[in-house]
């Protein structure tokens, strides 16, 4: 007799991530084929690429592409071959050159401008590989001016995701000063000495391996606006300090918006009322504000609000459309959450609050059946603008 779970189709297995090795060059692409051996031969597990994406100047651009994918040398095309690797998606079209504001290529990385082009290229070379949920990265600093190590890694913090890693790539001494030296062969390959003062050395005994660095991931921090589109590696490092910083909030009653440290919002008349009881709440230091009921309609929590905001914006500058919803005889408790959560989604989008939980909620009355909200903010960080 057949068991109950024979005819059970196995599972169908999920495709592995597409993984892509970035790595930022000068003028020595030795750190890409390092990289590589570290990853596919030096690391336990190995870790191959499907793919390697190269970020350099102009001249570090011209150095990988006759170093490593010409014929000859060929060293990226000889350590494949020497290691059997599996294929790795990398040639010419692969490597992206760094340009200046005005679009010509960098030949090296002198000034402040070209340090904030640096900066922009690769934060959004970064930000277009994440897009793809189905992919891995690991990121490399090794290569490169220092400032474009520190970019690449700002990068990852920007903009990586769990799966994602970070490393610097190691190699031993003498090998880590031989410019002749690319990657350890399996078999005996010496590198003459330059000069009296060096002696010859053999590739097969170098050692090469990664330093992971951890690294601060703020990308559930940042905007949607920010995630989507090319934004600039300034803005988006401006998003991430507010995330982490204090809020300022102003809720300006005149011109119907919230301004959240300098970035202004338009909110519909619910919102603003809404967000104006919280404000005025807040400041006077009052516990969390109950929701109003669901299922029948609520008077007393009507009368409450009503007061609040007459003493807040004054009788006669209530809008009608909130005057109506405070006078309502219908249950009010969905419109209210859903009123707060669409008041938050619109000032996440905006980007002017990249940081989640503005609003807290927590259980409050009996046995914690009872929702009720407040601002997450210190009263002395919040301001109403009133009608004069």
């Amino acid at each position: 007799m057949k068991s109950k779970t024979a005819n059970k189709s196995p599972l169908p297995s999920q495709p592995r991530p597409k993984r892509i090795l970035v790595c930022v060059t000068g003028l020595s692409p030795q750190i890409v084929t390092e990289t590589v051996y570290a990853l596919c031969v030096g690391s336990e597990p190995q870790w191959v690429p499907d793919e390697i994406r190269l970020i350099t100047t102009q001249r570090g651009a011209d150095n990988a592409r006759l170093m490593l994918l010409s014929n000859q040398p060929g060293w990226f095309h000889r350590l494949c071959e020497d290691w059997k690797l599996p294929p790795i998606a990398f040639d010419e079209s692969h490597i992206t050159v760094i340009r200046s504001h005005n679009g010509q290529p960098l030949t090296d990385i002198r000034d402040d401008a070209d340090n904030q082009a640096a900066a922009d290229g690769i934060a959004e070379i970064i930000r277009q590989l994440t897009e793809d949920e189905h992919s891995e990265i690991h990121a490399s600093i090794a290569g490169g001016r220092k400032t474009m190590g520190f970019f690449m890694g700002y990068a990852m913090s920007l903009w990586g995701r769990p799966q994602d890693k970070l490393s610097h790539v190691l190699v031993s001494s003498p090998f880590e000063s031989r410019a002749e030296f690319f990657y350890p062969s399996p078999y005996s390959r010496i590198i003459a000495g330059q000069g009296p003062q060096q002696d010859p050395i053999d590739a097969q005994h170098a050692k090469v391996w990664l330093g992971h660095i951890p690294f601060v991931r703020l990308r559930s921090l940042l905007p949607a606006a920010l995630k989507g589109t090319h934004s600039g590696f300034a803005q988006a490092v401006e998003a991430a300090n507010c995330a982490v910083d204090q809020i300022d909030l102003v809720v300006d009653l005149p011109k119907s918006a919230v301004s959240i440290n300098g970035k202004s919002v338009k909110l519909s008349p619910l919102q603003l009322g809404l967000m104006a009881l919280l404000a005025w709440r807040c400041q006077k230091q009052l516990p969390p504000m109950r929701a109003p009921s669901k299922i029948a309609d609520d008077p007393e929590w009507q009368s409450e609000a009503l007061d609040a905001v007459k003493q807040i914006m004054g009788e006669m500058h209530i809008p009608n459309r909130l005057d109506e919803w405070l006078n309502s005889k219908n249950p009010m408790g969905d419109s209210f959450s859903q009123q707060l959560s669409r008041m938050e989604k619109k000032l996440q989008e905006s980007g002017a609050m990249p940081l989640v939980g503005l609003i807290h909620r927590e259980n409050i009355g009996r046995r914690g059946r009872q929702q009720g909200y407040r601002l997450n903010l210190q009263p002395g960080r919040v301001k109403i603008i009133r009608y004069r």
